[in-house]
């Protein structure tokens, strides 16, 4: 009933019901100690193994998480520096290919300004 008045989640972790159980579990302990003290502390050794198992799984969990996190991150971080490469590749060929087309047109004009120059030299120097 008080599961329901809380809202406490029925399966996975939940906070809510983990406090009522642990409220139960320690009105429980109280009870039996009354009735035989070795039992209960019996009882409260167990509520710390309890206690420090699920502190345990808690930390490995929240270990696995960030496990997961850091392995998407280098995917991903794997993923760009293909694509970087890629792109300085595409850049490279590209500025290359800029390079040999200046080049070419550079060696035109140079060869037609030489051809130029030899008509000029060839119309100054014709006899008159």
């Amino acid at each position: 009933m008080r599961l329901q008045q809380k809202q406490a989640r029925e399966t996975g972790i939940c906070p809510v019901r983990e406090e009522l159980y642990a409220q139960c579990f320690d009105e429980l302990i109280r009870q039996i100690t009354i009735n035989c003290a070795e039992r209960g502390l019996l009882l409260l050794r167990v509520r710390v193994e309890i206690r420090m198992t699920i502190a345990a799984y808690q930390t490995l969990y929240e270990s696995s998480i960030a496990f997961g996190y850091v392995r998407v991150l280098q995917t991903c971080i794997c993923r760009l520096k293909l694509r970087c490469e890629a792109i300085q590749k595409r850049e490279e060929e590209k500025r290359l290919a800029d390079e040999k087309k200046h080049n070419d047109e550079v060696d035109g004009l140079k060869k037609a300004n030489d051809q130029l120059k030899a008509n000029l030299e060839s119309l100054l120097s014709a006899p008159k």
